[in-house]
């Protein structure tokens, strides 16, 4: 609750019911400056009558003294009668009723004062611990050197005394604001959010500096609502006191007190707050008046120097806690030319606090640089920044270097702001350094030509030599661009024709690939006048084409080669693979054999199949996969193949064939290359078809409508180990049974494993190809709707529901 109405009332309107209000607390606030003066007067009197007492002069000598020493410590009057209160022994315990102070002042009149002053400032004060408290207060704030210590001090003192958990000092701004020059028992980071405050309604400490009466906010609920409290949260302080430190008939700075505790504050707590608001008024002056000249104050000397100097330059004292811990700084001297956010330039500045102007800065990179040449005396260059002005009509972000040197115990800062035009030419710089190239202008009537300095690189010239005049750059060019170029610089110079020509030069660093682009300003007349025209580097690009020229090159180079060997490659397999036009019937089954190149690469593969019948009636089915592409794939293919039918058809089982089969591999070209198989031999006579694999994918067999895997025998791939188990299994077709004998193409897809190949082939199976009349082409065709990336090769067996005798087959049925 404040002691006068937020918004006073508009005097053109007439009084308002709020006036009485009004007058009533004006008279209070009156009478509590009087009784203020009255508390002053008694400590007056008291400190003269300790002087009278100790020197034994007259009362007039003692207040002369009083006010000399008051300025010789620069302090307040109040301070120096604290310090010569202070001065005296500790006082002998009070008698419970103390006698009442002489009726006369006799020869102990000296005495007599001092005893009956103190009784009349006990009074004024409330009770003797108010004294005492401001007492040993006015001792402590000798010892501050700053307005944060000067916090720091009040909070310890004002903690127990009147409950106060947070000290806070704001100073009024000459744009009416206000500035936190000093803070206790608040969190850094809400510090700097209420570091600056501008001038709004309903901001208590600007109420009471510009109303010189305090202001007691008591009622949480309404205070919130009528004014705008610091937070947050904003009920983190259900009470608070905000008073003026008065200076004369003026106050600049208010305190403020800031209590959790929700309860008014009482008469003894608003005195004791406001005598030492009184007594801050005297330190608060001492830290903005010059010191008497020490061995390390330079600020005389410095602002002597800074008032000849141009620029922008200041010199910065640090202000530190108790813990020496810099807090802040205070500009100690300003050149002439110096500015801050709020205007104020050259001298008006010296006094003020850097976080003041310039709060941002705070924990930034310049204040950890600034705090580092303190520390080392090393001085501190920043690199380019930008920093947003505040506090300005309108706010502007600025790019800034900062330098900031030691000097006595301070520190010289001088700072270059970069205007637009400085901006833009570094952009323009940064533009031809990146994209290699420079700008150039000739001025064709007068002679003058010039250059930026990226041109002198692009044509590898050094910068300390003259310019080229456009007719002899074509010097510059390679024999065989020297004419182009000419032509086209005529063209340009006589009749205004632009060019974009490129042309070679010779460097240190070798051949350099460039361009030029120039166009001319022509009079009135089509006279061209000046040339304007940039020149680019483009060896890199140029380097970047030939090396792709090459490549293309030798990738046609190459591929012609592989489709030659394709070709052989293609014919060789065809020779060695022919593939029946229709099916044919072996040993009573019929059988149906498929073979697709790869649709990708140029490349042919090493998938092969066999299907024919052996001298004893048996039919022999074998499908096989090389590894790898090519004609060494073939080769290998050719020599797997007809082994395999030499082997068995001479009496070897097909396990033995396998082992064989392998050893053949591991000692041919170095063991290099692997293949999978899989051999069946069907028996006529039993219906039994006895087969073996090598790594090999198993068989699929449909019967019944069932389509299911054949639970596959042991069996390493060929070419493998030396030493390989191989086993074999029977299995009895039975009327209508179809089995699928098939390399991996049908069923490996990128990305999907060989479970998911093996279900999509079931699925498709039982699709297409239920019956005895399916076709192989549309399970193909289902199978291999995406391009294919390997070489696909199926034997399709399938034994009749019905037994047929047909007549006998060849010797040989090879497909």
């Amino acid at each position: 609750m404040t002691s006068e109405p937020l918004l006073p009332g508009d005097p053109a309107t007439g009084p308002e019911p709020a006036a009485p209000a009004d007058v009533v607390a004006r008279q209070r606030a009156e009478l509590e400056r009087l009784r203020d003066l009255a508390a002053t007067t008694a400590l007056l009197e008291r400190a003269k009558g300790v002087l009278m007492a100790v020197t034994g002069c007259a009362p007039d000598a003692a207040h002369e003294e009083l006010l000399r020493r008051a300025e010789g410590g620069n302090r307040s009057l109040v301070e120096q009668c604290w310090l010569t209160l202070g001065a005296l022994p500790p006082p002998r315990e009070r008698p419970a009723h103390p006698a009442p102070p002489p009726a006369s002042a006799g020869a102990g009149a000296g005495a007599g004062a001092v005893t009956g002053t103190a009784a009349g400032e006990r009074a004024s004060v409330g009770t003797g611990d108010s004294a005492e408290v401001l007492e040993a207060l006015g001792r402590a704030l000798v010892r501050v050197g700053s307005p944060h210590e000067l916090a720091g001090c009040l909070l310890d003192r004002l903690a127990p005394e009147v409950a106060a958990d947070a000290v806070l000092l704001y100073e009024q701004l000459p744009e009416d604001g206000l500035a936190l020059i000093g803070h206790a028992g608040v969190e850094a980071a809400l510090a700097a959010q209420w570091r600056h405050v501008p001038p709004v309604p309903g901001l208590p400490a600007l109420e009471a500096l510009r109303s010189g009466r305090p202001r007691w906010l008591e009622h949480p609920a309404e205070d919130r609502a009528r004014h705008l409290l610091i937070g947050p949260p904003p009920e983190r302080w259900l009470t608070r006191a905000w008073l003026p430190v008065p200076e004369g008939d003026t106050a600049r700075v208010a305190l403020g007190v800031l209590r959790r505790r929700d309860a008014p504050f009482t008469p003894r707590e608003r005195k004791l707050l406001r005598s030492v608001a009184r007594l801050c008024a005297g330190r608060l002056r001492a830290f903005d008046s010059p010191r008497g000249a020490g061995a390390g104050d330079v600020s005389g000397t410095v602002q002597a120097v800074f008032d000849a100097l141009p620029g922008q330059a200041v010199l910065l004292t640090p202000l530190r806690a108790a813990s020496g811990e810099v807090t802040d700084y205070r500009i100690a001297a300003a050149t002439p030319e110096a500015t801050d956010v709020f205007g104020r330039t050259g001298r008006d500045l010296v006094g003020r606090h850097l976080l003041e102007n310039y709060p941002a800065v705070a924990g930034a990179p310049l204040w950890r640089g600034c705090l580092r040449a303190l520390e080392t005396g090393v001085p501190y260059e920043s690199e380019p920044f930008a920093y947003q002005d505040a506090g300005v009509p309108a706010s502007a972000t600025a790019t800034y270097t900062v330098r900031a040197a030691p000097l006595g115990e301070g520190l010289v800062v001088t700072w270059l702001r970069y205007d637009p035009v400085d901006r833009q030419e570094q952009r323009l710089a940064d533009v031809q350094r990146l994209g290699n190239l420079g700008w150039a202008n000739w001025n064709l009537l007068t002679g003058e030509i010039a250059w930026a300095a990226q041109t002198y690189t692009v044509l590898g010239l050094r910068a300390d030599r003259p310019p080229l005049p456009l007719e002899r750059l074509p010097e510059l060019a390679q024999p065989e661009d020297t004419r182009p170029l000419a032509r086209a610089i005529t063209g340009l110079v006589s009749r205004g024709h632009p060019l974009d020509v490129p042309f070679r030069t010779g460097t240190a660093t070798g051949v350099r690939h460039l361009r030029i682009v120039a166009e001319a300003v022509t009079a009135p007349d089509g006279t061209p006048v000046e040339v304007h025209g940039f020149v680019q580097d483009l060896t890199a690009q140029r380097s970047a084409e030939l090396a792709l020229v090459e490549s293309e090159r030798a990738m046609l180079l190459q591929r012609g080669t592989l489709e030659a060997e394709r070709a052989l490659a293609a014919r060789l397999q065809h020779a060695l693979l022919p593939l029946p036009s229709k099916p044919v019937r072996l040993a009573g089954l019929r059988v149906e054999v498929a073979y697709l190149p790869a649709q990708a690469g140029i490349h042919v593969g090493g998938d092969w199949f066999s299907a024919i019948e052996l001298p004893d009636s048996d039919a022999l089915f074998v499908v096989g996969d090389v590894a790898g592409h090519g004609i060494d794939a073939v080769a290998t293919m050719a020599q797997l193949r007809f082994t395999a039918k030499g082997m068995v058809s001479t009496g070897s089982s097909l396990t033995g064939a396998l082992a064989r089969l392998n050893q053949l591999l591991l000692h041919s070209r170095d063991g290099q290359i692997t293949a999978t198989m899989v051999l069946a031999r069907y028996d006529p006579d039993r219906h039994v078809l006895a087969w073996a694999q090598a790594g090999h994918p198993p068989p699929l067999l449909v019967r019944g409508g069932e389509v299911r895997l054949l639970d596959r025998p042991g069996g390493m791939l060929l070419g493998a180990t030396a030493a390989p188990v191989y086993e074999s299994l029977e299995l009895r077709l039975e009327p209508g049974d179809r089995l699928l004998l098939y390399t991996d193409g049908l069923v490996e897809r990128p990305g999907e494993g060989l479970d998911a190949g093996f279900a999509r082939l079931a699925e498709a199976v039982r699709t297409h190809g239920r019956s005895e009349s399916g076709s192989l082409d549309a399970l193909l065709a289902a199978m291999l709707a995406d391009e294919r990336r390997d070489d696909v090769c199926v034997l399709d067996i399938r034994m009749p529901l019905e037994e047929v005798h047909d007549a006998p087959a060849p010797p040989v049925t090879d497909a």
